[in-house]
């Protein structure tokens, strides 16, 4: 039994003769009526009673026709579905994201993402850079937006999305003469850092610039929260230097200041080597189209740290 014996059949069903089958379908009638008989001498059993031109439906008939619809709807949803899938437009994304990093942008190119996507369903995963990390070895993600690892691996290829710019965050209570601030001026402050066991290379990277100007920095907390840091440095605990996106989180008590010189830590997006599926390739060219967008929303940001009061 192939499909054209269903979709002859049900032509001459629902124009009640073969002759308007033979014109709906623009297939000679001979060809309708042999496809029929095969059916019936296939399944064994009559399905019309024929009066002159007229082909009447028997019970047994009436049962096959609505089952033979229900098939042929769903071989044209499977067509489609396939098509769409094909296109990248039908089946699972699963993302992995630094929540505090890409707060200025990510819950907007989601948003547009399954606007355009919306067959597409996505498993979100607000986790650690190492968290990430683990997560694309073991394939539980297949893509992460996160931030560089002190080493790089070669089972991976990634894209730089924006290049954070690094700021200096004390307490609202201290008083500077300039919206800017030397590294070095930094140099007897205790600190907060982002613990290193979940971000080596935020860590690393102010580590390492702090040492490039002539001192160690005096790392008195290491929380797992960038929240709980600006919290520390409301305290008064000491000092943190942190991503510029990390603005976006916002805290009465505490001001971001620009460092002189400039450092910037980068936001890339990671995916496993190789030929990526048809829906990661899909996010991909998004977020490639959004590059500009994911930019803008990221200095949007910074402009802001600018134009605080100190």
């Amino acid at each position: 039994m192939e499909l054209r014996h269903l979709r002859y059949f049900t032509a001459v069903v629902e124009c009640k003769g073969y002759r308007e089958a033979s014109r709906r379908l623009h297939i000679a009638q001979p060809s309708i009526s042999q496809a029929v008989s095969d059916l019936e001498d296939e399944l064994g059993l009559k399905l019309f009673s024929r009066t002159g031109r007229n082909a009447r439906l028997r019970p047994e008939g009436e049962i096959f026709y609505a089952d033979a619809v229900r098939i042929l709807q769903l071989s044209e949803t499977a067509i489609l579905t396939a098509k769409r899938a094909a296109q990248g437009k039908v089946g699972r994304l699963s993302i992995g994201f630094i929540g505090s990093a890409t707060l200025s942008f990510l819950p907007d190119l989601i948003r547009r993402y399954k606007l355009e996507y919306p067959n597409v369903k996505l498993a979100l995963h607000d986790l650690y850079p190492v968290e990430l990390d683990q997560a694309c070895d073991r394939g539980e993600i297949d893509i992460a937006i996160t931030r560089p690892l002190s080493l790089e691996r070669e089972n991976r290829q990634s894209r730089v999305l924006l290049r954070d710019p690094l700021v200096a965050v004390l307490p609202r209570s201290r008083k500077l003469k300039s919206k800017k601030i030397r590294l070095a001026d930094l140099a007897n402050e205790r600190f907060i850092l982002f613990h290193r066991k979940g971000a080596p290379a935020v860590f690393d990277t102010i580590v390492g610039a702090c040492r490039s100007h002539g001192f160690s920095p005096r790392v008195e907390n290491e929380p797992n929260s960038m929240q709980t840091i600006l919290s520390l440095v409301e305290a008064e605990e000491g000092v943190a230097i942190v991503p510029a996106s990390i603005s976006n989180l916002r805290s009465k008590g505490v001001q971001f200041v620009r460092l002189v010189p400039d450092l910037y830590l980068d936001l890339i997006a990671v995916w496993p080597l190789g030929e990526p599926s048809v829906v990661l390739r899909t996010f991909l060219d998004f977020l490639s189209a959004n590059a500009d967008a994911i930019r803008a929303k990221a200095e949007l940001a910074l402009s802001s740290i600018a134009r605080m009061k100190t």
